[in-house]
């Protein structure tokens, strides 16, 4: 996915919680267009992943994963969903860079 959006969107996508702002600009793009869930969701779930990672990074966490579903354990113990929250971005109640945010704990 980030190959993908940097070659074909141009975005930099460097793991950074800066980059989280791209990409919920990117998904509110898309989401202005309507198409439907079910024709975004891998770029959704490519776009969760990526947020979780940047999560990772910046926590020092880690991927849990039951099945296909996937979470990120940061070190307080807290489990977050950002599949779900790119999910949520795209019917427009959520935000990968706030998800970091809060998950990294900081204003």
């Amino acid at each position: 996915m980030v190959a993908t959006m940097r070659e074909g969107a141009r975005l930099r996508l460097d793991y950074s919680p800066q980059s989280l702002w791209r990409v919920d600009r990117v998904i509110e793009e898309i989401r202005r267009d309507r198409p439907p869930l079910e024709a975004v969701e891998r770029a959704l779930r490519g776009f969760g992943a990526y947020a979780g990672e940047v999560v990772v990074r910046q926590t020092g966490g880690e991927w849990w994963a039951t099945g296909a579903d996937h979470w990120v354990r940061t070190p307080d113990g807290r489990l977050w969903d950002p599949v779900e929250e790119a999910r949520r971005a795209f019917g427009g109640h959520g935000s990968l860079r706030l998800l970091c945010r809060e998950a990294a704990g900081t204003q």
